[in-house]
């Protein structure tokens, strides 16, 4: 087995297919609307499967906002140079909820950011990451 995807449900397809692409430099690798069940999917990605994992970002037709609720964590992504990454982010316009440092407890350096809906992102410095034991 393996991890296809990760699916979230947003607000507005295109304000979040913007974050995905030209904030974090994800590509949109397929869209489709379905008609019949008044939805339609994005999945984005730096690579396709099999490659990687991807993120389905649902939009279901006239539903404009959703709450993530308190089950869910967050999606994590890792990165070669954090402070770059933020600093790439800000200047695209996204939002850095947590600046770059160490994780609490730990060496491992992270940062946060939110998408366009609220689901939470973890930039995780893969340069900095304490190995699992």
């Amino acid at each position: 087995m393996r991890v296809l995807h990760t699916m979230l449900r947003v607000g507005d397809l295109d304000r979040s297919i913007a974050f995905y692409t030209e904030v974090l430099g994800m590509k949109l690798l397929s869209r489709k609307d379905y008609p019949d069940g008044k939805f339609t999917l994005a999945f984005v990605g730096f690579a396709s499967n099999p490659e990687q994992a991807e993120i389905e970002l649902t939009y279901n037709w006239g539903v404009s906002s959703y709450e993530p609720g308190t089950a869910f964590g967050h999606v994590a992504l890792g990165v070669d140079d954090v402070y770059g990454a933020c600093a790439r982010i800000k200047a695209a316009g996204g939002n850095v909820t947590r600046e770059p440092g160490p994780m609490k407890h730990g060496t491992t350096v992270i940062a946060f950011v939110t998408d366009p809906d609220g689901y939470k992102i973890e930039l995780i410095d893969e340069g900095s990451r304490t190995p699992r034991a």
